[in-house]
């Protein structure tokens, strides 16, 4: 050993040289620098401290050229690439290194062990705690920190001399063995045999190395640490262990890291790492239901069933069909093709008479004058529009039309026009104010639709919020608009040869009708040209109109029945509407009246509303007569409370001319169009009918007649037949649509070529809504076509009649009970009927309290009504058996 030369005891590495090597393997290890670039810093770092070894040129060792150890596991690229095995041959090119690594691969093969399956930590499977600090006071700090007492170590080789065990603690100290693999895959892995004492120096070096990389080497395969979890199942073998930087335990804090020496050592990668550690060894969020427990639900009194409760007990409904669609007088196979005729046989046939808030007539416009107009709109349109040359509006494309409710002319011009231009309107309100919140949602279901162009007139855009720049501003929550006013100076007359393309039989949308949902929000019912063709032959069958009779029409023109009767179907049969705009109805309550006895009009249509505030201001006139009417149609006819307004209506006039069968109630909702009318005799209708019905069967969903003397009953009228064409049935509310029972309240459904079609852009509850398919109990469909949902609550009565007693936007459950909106306020009018509280005053609505809800009764009392007054009529709603809690000011 003397010969050497050379010291026999190597001074240890000094902790400035352990923290750059441990530095360096990190960079090593995170891909920072190559392979090569990190051997060239270690041995530069490790060239003054290794001792003068026999054979190697003195002046490498001078130029801190001396090939070190090579890294005991290759750390991945950036790429994430793992090196692969066989350059291990390529740096280590000893037989004896090559020997122990076939032969831990062979007694890996005998052992025939599965590969590990769960990705284990390079630590030993113990917590934090069970680590010991290093024993500075031993011989053993080659083992470092992170040893576990009883486990096989890499055991210097006894036999060789003091520069082999020198060398196994500067790799074990450097971090030689901090690769993403340092666990083993072979358990079978021994440290290998060294040899005989008689080897030269130099090969007792290389033979050292090569015993340690054998053991290293048979740990390359192993999987990544576990870093998910603190505790890892025992190993089911020990083997050698070399201690790596990268081996940190997890319960370690901070950015601080240890070397197999206990040296602390700085890094910006640890730091990022232990983040990684800690975050996820924290518990995993809780399920979402558990955000949401209430402190106080176990003191809450879960709601039973009442056993007493009433129970449909009647056998199972069938579908409901309406007679036959007939054709009658041959009519054009079109609404287009009809508008034409009128105006080209009938010009000066008056179409549509306009109010002003007095009352007087200020326009009326004629067949002929509706054809030119909507003519040169639709060519207007069509030719003058131009963008980049090109024209601005395609077939299909949406447009909105914001006309006030004192302008039918010209809304109807509007209308007409896109329909021949092959557009699609969609009527909206005008807008008031720049940010109106019904506006915004109004402004997302143009923004759905594709709109940027709005018709109106000169007077209603001089009306709308004008920005800086003089230009209509920009609505919250709308899409960008150009805005295009159509009165008659700004449209271009068509050449005579030029006729419109409009084909308005097929399944297109011929326009969009907007909704108002329970919550606020708006979508856009599609109506195609099918359905509004069969609509106005449909609603021409069951009110029996005829040509020139005259309709006063008190609704609003652009949706709904106002729509359907006022706009539609009166161009069908070449009636005279005569639009009484809501303003003057305000001002002055009978207006509509003094018309239909001016007009001698055969046909009314009106809300309840409007009969109600008729009878405030009917009395002193005497020269009223509605004897002229045949049909008085009230569109809101499926209100609970509509019955007491047609009832005190009739008794009014009927001195005055009004026949009690005049009186027609209907039914209808934005997705169904009219679902159901009565009626008169002289069309074959079945007598009027009326039900009363227990409201606390009603609110089981359960249908009990009862008397009228209490007050805790409902009493509700028919909305007559079903539409011609058509079929309906009842299903039930929630879950699968299984017919109801003859005693049981359910949804009314309607299966026909005269409904809406879609809700627009909206998949999902298109689906739901127009393709429901109800089924018997058995679970077999009762039609071959899907059915749409009305939204309406009712069921089938006597004589195949429809009562209505809600809708379901305005259901309120409280425990296990339904109510709605519209029976809970026709209760509070029944207690009081129109002597202590305004009639169209009053709101019901629903609050959430501890998980169940509350019906809050809101109404408006009269002036002279004294706090006493108030708490009485507060109590006589209690004791009625409303679930509400009534508040009046």
């Amino acid at each position: 050993m003397a010969d050497r030369g050379c010291p026999l005891e190597a001074a240890p590495l000094p902790a400035e040289v352990r923290e750059s090597l441990a530095e360096l393997e990190l960079e090593l290890s995170e891909g920072d620098i190559t392979q090569k670039g990190y051997e060239k810093k270690r041995a530069k770092l490790l060239a003054r401290y290794i001792p003068l070894i026999q054979g190697i040129d003195p002046s490498l060792q001078a130029e801190n050229r001396i090939p070190g150890p090579s890294q005991t596991t290759a750390a991945a690229p950036k790429q994430q690439k793992s090196r692969p095995t066989a350059s291990r041959d390529e740096r280590f090119r000893s037989d004896v290194h090559t020997e122990a690594v076939q032969a831990a691969l062979a007694k890996y093969k005998e052992r025939k062990m599965p590969m590990p399956s769960k990705r284990r930590s390079v630590l030993v499977h113990s917590s934090v705690e069970t680590y010991t600090p290093p024993d500075t006071s031993s011989a053993s700090e080659d083992e470092g920190s992170l040893r576990r007492p009883g486990r096989l170590t890499s055991t210097p080789l006894q036999s060789h001399s003091s520069v082999e065990p020198w060398l196994d603690r500067v790799i074990q100290g450097s971090s030689t063995s901090s690769s993403a693999s340092s666990t083993s895959s072979h358990p079978g892995g021994r440290p290998t045999t060294a040899p005989s004492a008689a080897a030269t120096p130099g090969a007792a070096a290389t033979t050292a190395l090569a015993g340690l990389e054998a053991h290293t080497h048979i740990d390359l395969h192993s999987a990544p640490p576990d870093v998910t979890t603190g505790l890892v199942e025992h190993s089911y073998f020990e083997r050698p262990q070399v201690a790596s930087v990268r081996s940190v335990p997890r319960g370690c804090s901070g950015s601080m890291l240890e070397t197999a020496d206990g040296v602390p050592v700085n890094s910006r990668v640890s730091s990022k790492i232990q983040q990684l550690l800690n975050t996820l060894k924290r518990p995993k969020r809780p399920p979402l239901k558990e955000f949401f427990v209430d402190d106080f639900e176990e003191l809450l009194e879960v709601q039973q069933p009442d056993p007493n409760q009433p129970k449909p007990e009647g056998s199972e409904t069938s579908v409901l069909r309406g007679e036959p669609l007939t054709a009658g007088v041959p009519r054009p196979p079109s609404l287009l093709a009809t508008l034409q005729r009128w105006g080209t046989t009938q010009p000066k046939s008056p179409c549509l008479t306009a109010l002003d808030t007095t009352g007087k007539a200020v326009y009326t416009l004629t067949y002929g004058k509706l054809w030119s107009r909507s003519l040169k709109l639709a060519y207007t349109l069509l030719n003058k529009l131009t963008s980049k040359n090109e024209p601005l509006l395609k077939p299909g494309d949406r447009v909105a039309l914001v006309f006030p409710n004192s302008d039918p002319v010209m809304f109807m011009v509007a209308f007409y026009g896109c329909l021949l231009a092959e557009l699609v309107p969609v009527p909206i309100e005008v807008p008031l104010t720049r940010k109106d919140a019904g506006s915004q949602q109004v402004g997302f279901l143009l923004g759905s639709c594709g709109v940027f162009l709005a018709l109106t007139t000169d007077a209603c855009q001089k009306g709308l919020p004008k920005a800086q720049t003089g230009e209509v501003a920009a609505f919250k929550g709308w899409p960008p608009l150009s805005w295009l006013v159509i009165d008659g100076k700004h449209l271009a007359k068509p050449p005579k040869d030029w006729h419109p393309l409009a084909q308005d039989t097929g399944t297109g949308t011929a326009y969009i009708e907007y909704k108002t949902s329970k919550e606020g929000s708006t979508v856009g019912v599609t109506v195609s040209h099918a359905s509004l063709l069969a609509q106005c032959r449909a609603l021409t069958q069951a009110c029996g109109y005829s040509e020139a009779e005259t309709l006063t029409n008190v609704l609003d023109f652009k949706r709904d029945a106002g729509l359907w009767h006022g706009v539609l179907t009166s161009v069908m049969n070449r009636m005279h509407v005569v639009s009484v705009p809501y303003a003057l109805m305000k001002a002055n309550p009978l207006s509509w009246i003094q018309k239909v006895c001016f007009y001698k009009a055969r046909a009314a249509l009106v809300k309840s509303r409007d009969m109600h505030w008729s009878l405030l201001a009917q009395r002193g006139q005497r020269d009223v007569s509605l004897s002229s009417l045949r049909m008085l149609i009230v569109a809101d006819g499926a209100n609970p409370w509509s019955i007491s307004s047609c009832d005190a209506f009739l008794n009014v006039f009927q001195s005055r001319g009004l026949r009690p069968e005049v009186i027609c109630p209907c039914a209808s909702s934005p997705e169904a169009l009219t679902v159901a009318i009565r009626r008169p005799p002289d069309l074959g209708g079945p007598p009027p009918r009326k039900a009363v019905l227990s409201m606390n069967g009603l609110s089981y969903g359960v249908i009990r007649v009862d008397t009228e003397e209490k007050l805790s009953v409902l009493t509700v009228q028919d909305v007559g037949q079903v539409m011609p064409g058509a079929n309906v049935c009842v299903v039930k509310l929630e879950g699968t649509p299984y017919l109801c029972k003859t005693d049981e309240v359910g949804e009314i459904c309607v299966s026909s070529s005269a409904t809406g079609t879609a809700y627009y852009g909206l998949l999902g509850i298109t689906k739901n809504v127009f393709e429901a398919v109800p089924v018997t109990t058995g679970g077999a469909p009762i039609f071959d076509r899907p059915f749409t949902r009305t939204g309406l609550l009712g069921f089938i009565g006597p004589d195949n009649l429809v009562f209505i007693v809600g809708k379901l936007d305005g259901l309120m459950v409280t425990g296990v009970r339904r109510h709605n909106a519209d029976d809970v306020v026709a209760t509070a009018l029944a207690v009081e009927p129109m002597k202590f509280v305004y009639r169209g005053r009053i709101a019901v609505f629903s609050v959430t309290v501890l998980h169940d809800d509350r019906i809050v009764l809101v109404a408006e009392q009269r002036p002279d009504a004294s706090e006493e007054d108030s708490f009485q009529w507060m109590s006589r709603v209690l004791q009625v058996g409303a679930p509400a809690r009534p508040m009046v000011r």
